[in-house]
């Protein structure tokens, strides 16, 4: 099957312009607060299992 790059553009295109009517700016923050809450999350658990695996090998 041979890949067309315009239909593939209009499809990414039409999907942006449908869904950015849709955004509100309080969805946008709200979602880039709990992105970066669980990046902290995330960081801070494995940063505790690498303790705590150091402490078991010794």
């Amino acid at each position: 099957m041979e890949t067309n790059i315009s239909l593939k553009t209009g499809t990414a295109a039409g999907t942006l312009l449908s869904i950015l009517p849709n955004l509100h700016s309080e969805d946008i923050a709200k979602t880039t607060i709990l992105a970066v809450l669980g990046a902290i999350v995330s960081f801070t658990a494995t940063l505790f299992l690498k303790m705590l695996t150091k402490v078991k090998k010794k």
